[in-house]
């Protein structure tokens, strides 16, 4: 009976659809359906004399002589070992959820120690460890790295982006599947991208108009509880209609961000503003300096001297006072900021300066 609900549901889901509305799919995600971090240490070889310097970093050549063991070499113990063309590594990856034995993903290969590039250096056999100390994936290949870069003798020297970070597409294969509850029979739950508790309850709501009601509980501003079939082929079909729901999302706050290192400002389409009158002006000194010099009377004993002389000169601009009336919207605002000129800096202390008198209906954040 559940399934030829679920099959119905599935074609009303493809012939119906919201003005302006967005996917499932596209604003929340399935709870336990992640990617998991990978971490692992290696070493890369073949560079051109750009690896690590041994007297700088001899964690390198004893990663080196362990490696050397494994193959039935032994370097005598107070050899020193010129290895410019050996470099340690930190190698990183995603792991996807459900991600088989025998797939293969990408790899982020970091030296760190003084290796100036990796560029056409070839990453050995490198275990990718997990949080919990297993291994999940090995790492080989040969390193593509988009810097590079150029020494004199004098010691000058040229870099373009970062020749000491590199890629191996595809340089990981798997070795072991995360485990997951995802076949169990628990409800499936849903997380919001964004937390938002009207756009939860339309989540709810708008599965339970397809499945029937009580389906979908909305749990908080983020999680949303689903009924699930209990055999696991079919739950794979129950996310697949879940995901294609289409929902219109809750509005935004109203808000204004400011990032006040690169001057940007982003002003919410809910911003308003109490009626108030807002004037922004600067005030400039110049203080110059300039010096004279001063010369004895002809045939006269004096002595040449140099007198200083400063010239302070202010300057204040007489920008207009302008209004906003009662209930002022993002267009009303910035129409009235760009009548007065006022730059992304004058800005930033204007919207300060309404949000301290109480006049900006809006989260003022700095970021």
């Amino acid at each position: 009976m559940f399934a030829h609900r679920l099959i119905l549901a599935f074609f009303l889901v493809v012939a119906s659809g919201l003005a302006q509305a967005e996917r499932i799919k596209d604003i929340a995600t399935v709870a336990g359906v992640r990617s998991n971090a990978l971490v692992g240490y290696g070493l890369v070889v073949g560079l051109d004399g750009t690896g690590d310097q041994t007297n700088q970093s001899p964690f390198t050549t004893q990663s080196f002589n362990n490696m050397l063991k494994q193959f039935g070499i032994t370097v005598p113990e107070g050899t020193r070992m010129q290895m410019r063309n050996v470099a340690a590594v930190m190698v990183q990856a995603e792991l996807p959820a459900f991600a088989k034995p025998g797939q293969t993903i990408d790899i982020t290969v970091s030296s760190v120690s003084n290796a100036t590039s990796l560029r056409g250096g070839s990453l050995l056999m490198a275990p990718l460890k997990g949080p919990d100390g297993q291994v999940y994936a090995l790492a080989q290949g040969n390193l593509i790295v988009g810097g590079f870069g150029a020494q004199g003798r004098d010691g000058s020297r040229i870099t373009v982006n970062v020749p000491s970070v590199g890629r191996i597409p595809n340089g990981a294969t798997v070795e072991r599947e995360v485990p997951n509850n995802f076949a169990a029979g628990a409800p499936i739950v849903l997380n919001l991208n964004r937390a938002d508790f009207t756009t939860a309850n339309r989540v709810a709501q708008a599965i339970n108009e397809m499945l029937g009601s009580g389906v979908a509980r909305a749990q908080d501003s983020v999680s949303i509880a689903v009924d699930a079939p209990q055999d696991p082929s079919h739950r794979v079909d129950f996310i697949s209609l879940l995901e294609n729901i289409e929902v219109e999302p809750g509005e935004e706050a109203a808000k204004v961000v400011i990032n006040s290192r690169t001057g940007t400002i982003v002003v919410g389409q809910h911003v308003r503003v109490s009626p108030v009158a807002v004037t922004h002006g600067s005030l400039t000194v110049t203080i110059s300096e300039d010096y004279a010099a001063v010369q004895p009377q002809p045939f006269g004993e004096g002595q040449t001297a140099i007198l200083p002389g400063s010239e302070v000169e202010i300057v204040e601009e007489t920008n207009p006072m302008f209004k906003f009336a009662p209930g002022s919207t993002l267009e009303d605002i910035v129409r009235s900021v760009n009548n007065v000129g006022a730059s992304p800096g004058d800005l930033m202390a204007i919207l300060e300066a309404l949000q301290q008198s109480g006049a900006l209906k809006a989260q003022l954040m700095v970021i």
